[in-house]
Parts: C-alpha cells; structure tokens; sequence
C-alpha cells in the first residue's frame, strides 16, 4: 500500500480543511494517508513517502508562509528531484501568483507534479472540496 504524506501549514484553518479533503482523496484511491504540519516535517522523512501533497496559503505579497512552511520546503528542496508531488493552499486576496510561483519553482528543482495544483479563496467551497480530494487521488 502506498504512503503519501499530506504536509501543511495553516493559520485560518481553510489550508487545514484542504488537507484533510486531499486525505480523503489518498484514502477513497486505497492508499495511507499522513497527516502533518510544518513544524513535525523534515527533509530526512521524505524518503519514508511514495508521494507528498505540500499545502501553504499565500501570506503577505503572496509568498509562502516565512516562520515555520517555507523553512522545511526549503530544507526538502535538494530531495524533491524526481519525488511524485502535489501543491495546494487558499488565499485572501490576490490572483494565486504565489501558487504560480511555487510550482514553477518545483519544477525547476525536478519535482514530478501529479497534477494541477490547488488553491482557493478563503474556506474551500465544494469545488474546491472535489479538487483536493481529486488531487489526493492523483498522487495514488
């Protein structure tokens, strides 16, 4: 069975709700699901994952969140080149540049995107819902 980490950072809890939906979507394809914030991630537990779904709101000029998200991304970066991965968060205002940003980065460090990433404004409503578990699905 595979093992997919579902890592994530949130400080309204709408990227929370993300990720518990993303869980549902590993779950509904038959696969585990781990659910983890920032702070209990590292870069010496990806290789414990056949997949990991990242999930970050946008914060400030939409930039990923700087104390605890954007240290441990960071850290993991040299480990991402060819890891099966998916991206998701929600955002107050703005356009989702920073999503188009973290996944041309991703790219650029080899990362294997399983699919579209994932944002939404505010609470997920229930296409976004349908989204995450779909991307959930998609790292199976």
């Amino acid at each position: 069975m595979k093992k997919i980490a579902v890592v994530y950072w949130s400080g309204t809890g709408n990227t929370e709700a993300m990720a518990g939906f993303v869980c549902d979507g590993i779950q509904a394809a038959g696969a585990e699901s781990v659910l983890l914030t920032a702070a209990d991630f590292s870069a010496d537990q990806i290789s414990q994952y056949d997949a990991i779904a990242f999930g970050c709101p946008a914060m400030g000029a939409e930039e990923l969140e700087a104390d605890e998200f954007e240290p441990m991304f960071s850290s993991c970066e040299s480990a991402l080149n060819g890891k099966n991965i998916a991206l998701f968060g929600s955002y107050g205002w703005g356009d989702g540049e920073w999503m188009e940003t973290w996944t041309a980065n991703c790219k650029q460090l080899g990362a294997n995107l399983v699919c579209d990433s994932v944002i939404c404004c505010e609470a997920p409503d229930e296409d976004a819902q349908q989204s995450c578990k779909a991307l959930g699905k998609a790292l199976v």
